[in-house]
C-alpha cells in the first residue's frame, strides 16, 4: 500500500492519446493505491524506465510502501508529469489493468473500483483487438 496517493487514469499516451495510469500524490491518508513490489536487477532498469516511458511524460520518486506483512520497504514508482484529467482509458487498457490486479489478488473492493472507472472504445479496431489477444 501507498498512502497519500490515489489511482487515477489520467496520463496523456504519447503513442494513442488516451489515459494511462498514474499514482497521484494528493498528501490524503486516507487515499491509498495497492499494488505490486517488483524486485528487479539494477541491469534491468534501463530497460523498464524506457518501457514505461521516462522522461517521456513518467518521471520517477522514491516512496515508502507497506507490504501485507506491514513491513515497510522503500521503492521508486512512475508517476506522469503530463496529466489531463479528461481523458479516459481504452477499455483494452482498462482490461490490462484488471487483469493484473485479478493476477496479484489485490482486494475485491480495490478491483471494483478500478472496474468502475469509465473507460472508451479504441479507434483502432486493430490495436484494440491486438492488445486483447494476449488473453487468448
Amino acid at each position: 500500500m501507498l498512502t497519500h496517493h490515489e489511482l487515477r487514469f489520467h496520463k496523456i499516451s504519447n503513442k494513442d492519446g488516451s489515459a494511462k495510469c498514474d499514482i497521484f500524490e494528493t498528501g490524503k491518508q486516507t487515499q491509498i493505491v495497492i499494488g505490486v513490489v517488483f524486485d528487479i536487477p539494477e541491469s534491468e532498469k534501463p530497460l523498464l524506465d524506457k518501457a514505461e516511458g521516462l522522461g517521456n511524460g513518467y518521471e520517477t520518486k522514491d516512496v515508502a510502501v507497506e507490504l501485507h506483512n506491514s513491513i515497510i520497504v522503500e521503492a521508486y514508482t512512475y508517476y506522469a508529469t503530463h496529466i489531463d484529467p479528461s481523458l479516459r482509458p481504452f477499455h483494452w487498457y482498462k482490461q490490462h489493468v484488471l487483469a493484473g490486479a485479478f493476477e496479484h489478488g489485490l482486494p475485491e473492493d480495490y478491483v471494483r473500483a478500478i472496474h468502475a472507472i469509465e473507460s472508451i472504445d479504441d479507434p483502432d479496431d486493430t490495436r484494440h483487438q491486438n492488445e486483447l489477444a494476449i488473453y487468448l
